[in-house]
Parts: C-alpha cells; structure tokens; sequence
C-alpha cells in the first residue's frame, strides 16, 4: 500500500483500538495461482498479537488453510468524497480538485486453522459479547439450545493469523491548511459519516 508519511500510522493501540470497533475485514490470500478474498469478523487478541475469526467448513478457505499461509487482512473504517466547494481557497483562486479521504488497515501474517472447539466457543462467544453489547436484551450463546449451538459449531473452523505487520492510512485532509480540515469535518457531521468527522477533529 502507497501511504505518504504524513497519512501513514503505526500505533498498535490505535490502529487494533479500530479493528475491534470494526471488525469486519477482508482476508486475501493467493493460492493455486489465483487471488483469493473472504470477509470475516475478526477479533484482535492483545497477549499473542493475532487476529482470529471463525470460517465455514464448506469454505474452500478451510482446505485452502490445512498448510498455513502468509495473508493480508484489509480492514475498510471509513471513507467518503471531499468537493472542492469545501475549501476555502477554492473561491479564491479556484485551484482546488475533488479528492476521496478514508481510512484503511492492512494486517499481514501468517493464518492457521485451529481445530480446538473450546478455542472456536471463546472466539464466538466474545465476539457475539462485544457485538451484542448495545442491544436491550444481549443475545448469548446459552440462549439457543446445546444441540443446535453443537451442530452449527461441527460447521465451522477457527483461524489464527499471527500479525508480521500492521500499519494504517489515515487520509484525513492532512495535506491540507487547518481551515479546509475543519471545514471538510464539518461537512462530514452534516452528511452523517460521524466516524470520519471525528477522527478529524480529534486526531
């Protein structure tokens, strides 16, 4: 991934602070001669630095992992247009482009399968946790019956990928004067894309 210095960041605590905050990421793997891409929740464990995730059996991802692979994990926080109109230089001198900011996490490492069953119940049952966190009544993994909680989990797998690397591109108007950064995460709040707006302001 192209990132200039001024959009690149490392923090480890900023960056796993979002994949847990969102946790869907896209997993890419090259095999057999091809690319291959899966989109899965994801948990990040601090004591090991890993990534884990549950995938089906009937995912050729499941045979694909038998022997353990060096993968990409992209996880998409946020993105959204930038109009020019919302520069203040703009009506000056009208030198001014539309451009697109985001934020983006790459995780690179190697992924295994895990044929434990307890570690696969400690994978879903945080995740369901954390997920659940915010309903009324919190959904849990006791609420279902145990043979049909049993017969789901014969279904799938564990994975654990073992982060070698991880970085993130922040583009947030960095490049530009503080007026058109405040300017554009104003823009943001009014058109609902409160994540970016945020991390503009508080960066």
């Amino acid at each position: 991934m192209y990132i200039p210095k001024v959009f690149e960041e490392t923090r480890t605590e900023v960056l796993t602070e979002l994949i847990q905050k969102h946790a869907l990421g896209c997993l890419i793997l090259h095999t057999n001669g091809e690319l291959d891409a899966n989109h899965l929740p994801f948990e990040y464990d601090e004591k090991s630095h890993s990534l884990y995730a549950h995938i089906a059996k009937e995912n050729p991802l499941y045979t694909q992992l038998k022997q353990s692979q060096n993968v990409l994990v992209v996880f998409s926080i946020d993105h959204a247009y930038v109009s020019p109109n919302w520069y203040v230089g703009k009506f000056e001198h009208h030198k001014a482009v539309p451009t697109w900011n985001y934020v983006v996490i790459h995780a690179k490492g190697m992924a295994e399968l895990i044929e434990d069953e307890k570690v696969l119940r400690g994978i879903l049952a945080r995740l369901t946790r954390q997920h659940e966190s915010n309903q009324p009544k919190p959904w849990k993994m006791s609420d279902a019956p145990k043979d049909y909680i049993q017969n789901e989990l014969n279904k799938i797998a564990a994975i654990r990928i073992e982060i070698s690397s991880l970085v993130g591109k922040f583009k947030l108007s960095q490049n530009r004067d503080v007026i058109d950064q405040v300017n554009v995460a104003e823009a943001y709040k009014q058109n609902n894309k409160n994540v970016l707006a945020e991390m503009m302001l508080n960066k």
